[in-house]
């Protein structure tokens, strides 16, 4: 019987400017697989999209809880659109319990992913890099408290997004979201966990 992970997201979760096989979920799925566990990814995430956004568009899917794993990746757009933080803490809050319920109420089964910062990218050339990168790391602590409330587990991968600033390999023909390469090793670093969890 297939594993049934769900990913909950944004444009770094559906992978946008890259293939869909170099998708983190997918990258995830394939590693999975290679450790002998069939797996089966749902994927709910658009480019673009806020907390509040992801919502709606899980609201808008037909999903079939309980999954065995589940990983939510959400925040940059509510940082990159000037959102409150404290607005954010509640709707991450949210979407967390969400993501719990949806694991049937197993905390255990939810890995939740930094932001990264976007900061380092050719995109946001001529920008305050330094006042972006603190902000990220404003909301990674929201997101990050509020995961360990949870007992969810917690996969840092902004150290990994910023290497960017000086390794074009880790970055999309956009100039702005992460390559395959820099999914790969956000993948890599979920796998332990995800074996933990499956196993």
């Amino acid at each position: 019987m297939s594993v049934r992970y769900l990913a909950l997201g944004d444009s770094y979760t559906i992978g946008e400017s890259v293939r869909e096989a170099d998708r983190f979920p997918s990258q995830l799925t394939a590693l999975l697989v290679r450790e002998g566990l069939p797996t089966e990814v749902s994927i709910v995430a658009r480019t673009g999209w806020t907390t509040d956004e992801l919502w709606q568009g899980i609201q808008s899917r037909s999903l079939e809880p309980p999954y065995d794993l589940v990983s939510l990746l959400i925040g940059v757009n509510n940082q990159y659109r000037g959102y409150d933080i404290n607005e954010y803490r509640e709707s991450f809050k949210f979407l967390l319990g969400k993501a719990i319920e949806y694991s049937g109420g197993d905390p255990d089964r939810v890995i939740v992913f930094s932001i990264p910062d976007w900061g380092v990218t050719p995109f946001a050339s001529g920008r305050d890099e330094a006042k972006i990168a603190s902000e990220i790391d404003a909301f990674n602590l929201v997101n990050f408290e509020e995961t360990e409330k949870t007992g969810a587990h917690y996969v840092d991968i902004t150290p990994v997004s910023r290497r960017a600033k000086n390794d074009d390999s880790l970055i999309a023909p956009d100039g702005l979201h992460p390559s395959g390469a820099m999914y790969a090793e956000w993948a890599n670093r979920a796998l332990p966990i995800a074996l933990d969890i499956l196993k």
